[in-house]
């Protein structure tokens, strides 16, 4: 029967170009089941069964682990010996002693039942960080590469008021925050964009529109502070920066852009201006340059620009 199991191994690993079951180690596996009456006494006797063969177990030639399983719920106890898969074969050939003398003492013990061995591949599959960062990697140009689901164009009206609404909330949020850290300029995200530049431009002018006490709802207000604003999309991520008249003596606006979109490759100013500056970075998938995994660092990288001007408070 392991012979058996072996030339299938063999065939599943090579002769069938199957590289996903390749395998070094085989492991033997022993279990029963133990009965939880009387203090579940057959489960203890078990154990010292175990210890009694587990040195000469341990030290045969090419054993890789010794492992003991215990379940309480369906009163499992198991223990599986793993080797390298020259080893197991010279094992095997030994009739995998003590496995017989092992298995009688257990066939002894009251309450042990159902006595099975089992022999199948164990391998060890998990990652080191190398390994995790290059899946990951390849997982984000996979899914960048990866045709999208076309959706239903949208109707332009519809999608510009959603974005004023979104830059109108978004106005209120920083003219409170930074009122509250007397802050001067302020770096953030937006999501109804998508990327879209002209868009996010509406987005930030809905964050400065002066704001109408009639108003049910309050919205804007934030004119007065100088901004910079990021939207990630699929092919882009589109950044617009605001730099209020007041201010343009102390900030020069395309030169913060610049700054920012200048950190990846492809980055670049679409338009400048005193006020509003607009820019992108395309997504590029063989470099690791995509929208939202390259938002976050660049918020970092305006604030710390703003820092080097005096602008911006230096972090506690």
């Amino acid at each position: 029967r392991s012979q058996l199991f072996l030339l299938v191994l063999r065939r599943a690993s090579g002769d069938l170009k199957m590289p996903f079951v390749s395998f070094e180690h085989i492991a033997r596996e022993w279990r029963c089941k133990f009965s939880s009456d009387a203090d579940n006494a057959s489960l203890m006797a078990a154990q010292a069964k175990l210890e009694d063969i587990l040195a000469g177990l341990s030290s045969i030639e090419g054993v890789v682990s010794v492992q003991r399983i215990v379940c309480g719920g369906c009163l499992d106890f198991k223990v599986v010996t793993k080797l390298t898969k020259k080893a197991f074969e010279d094992w095997e050939k030994a009739g995998f002693a003590p496995e017989s003398d092992f298995l009688s003492a257990l066939k002894a013990i009251a309450g042990i039942s159902n006595i099975e061995t089992q022999t199948y591949t164990l391998e060890d599959v998990k990652m080191n960080k190398k390994d995790i960062k290059k899946a990951q990697e390849k997982k984000d140009k996979d899914q960048a590469e990866k045709p999208q689901d076309e959706k239903p164009a949208e109707d332009p009206a519809k999608k510009l008021k959603k974005v004023i609404k979104e830059g109108g909330k978004r106005g209120v949020e920083i003219e409170g925050a930074a009122d509250m850290g007397g802050l001067q300029f302020f770096c953030t995200s937006v999501d109804e964009p998508e990327g879209d530049v002209a868009l996010l431009v509406e987005s930030v002018k809905a964050m400065n529109a002066k704001s109408d006490p009639a108003d049910e709802e309050r919205k804007g207000g934030s004119g007065h502070i100088g901004k910079m604003v990021f939207s990630a999309g699929t092919s882009q991520l589109a950044i617009v920066a605001y730099v209020p008249e007041e201010k343009q003596g102390e900030l020069v606006c395309e030169e913060w852009l610049a700054k920012v979109v200048g950190v990846h490759a492809g980055g670049k100013v679409l338009k400048a201006g005193k006020d509003y500056s607009t820019g992108c970075i395309p997504t590029d998938a063989d470099k690791g340059v995509f929208p939202l995994k390259i938002r976050e660092g660049l918020i970092l990288e305006a604030n710390n620009f703003l820092r080097s001007k005096g602008l911006f408070p230096e972090d506690n």
